[in-house]
């Protein structure tokens, strides 16, 4: 398979990924301030896995505006999902560890996404800074993608042991 074909099925398979994390966006569930779609992490662990993060923060971000024109989500998506998608694939990348890559996920999303998120808020949203503390959003992104990184992990562990995912790697 040539470098042409390859990029072909990549971009193919990350636009089917974009359109997952959108269509799955719809079973989202509030946490405080905070639309929490579990599904945008786990598309970002399989972008790690599958893509590379390169791959899986070009994901985050098309599925983020997506979401956003759309009104199934809001500017705080961003940050979330991209830190989440960068970690995860930095992790993947350099281990191959399954398990340390869905940490990385958390962490990325829920410590250094609800973090940005405060900023963001600020500029964006038009919220003063007495309004809402720093951590404010770290919660509710912390339980979303603890819930979308049990997705990926289960299924990412079933398709490594049934051999499909060596399959899946081997014909991008």
């Amino acid at each position: 398979m040539n470098e042409s074909t390859s990029n072909v099925k990549k971009v193919t398979m990350a636009s089917i990924l974009v359109a997952v994390a959108v269509v799955g966006s719809t079973f989202s569930f509030p946490v405080g301030i905070s639309k929490c779609a579990p599904v945008q992490h786990m598309i970002n662990i399989l972008c790690a896995v599958l893509l590379g993060r390169y791959y899986g923060v070009g994901v985050a971000f098309c599925a983020s505006t997506l979401r956003l024109v759309t009104g199934l989500g809001s500017v705080l998506a961003f940050p979330g999902s991209m830190w989440g998608a960068l970690l995860a694939g930095i992790v993947y990348n350099r281990t191959g560890n399954l398990f340390l890559t869905l940490l990385a996920e958390v962490f990325g999303t829920g410590i250094l996404g609800g973090l940005s998120a405060y900023p963001l808020a600020i500029i964006v949203l038009g919220k003063s800074a007495g309004q809402i503390a720093f951590y404010t959003y770290v919660v509710p992104f912390l339980i979303s993608t603890i819930g979308g990184s049990l997705l990926a992990g289960i299924l990412l562990y079933t398709l490594r042991s049934t051999g499909a995912l060596a399959q899946l790697k081997q014909h991008q």
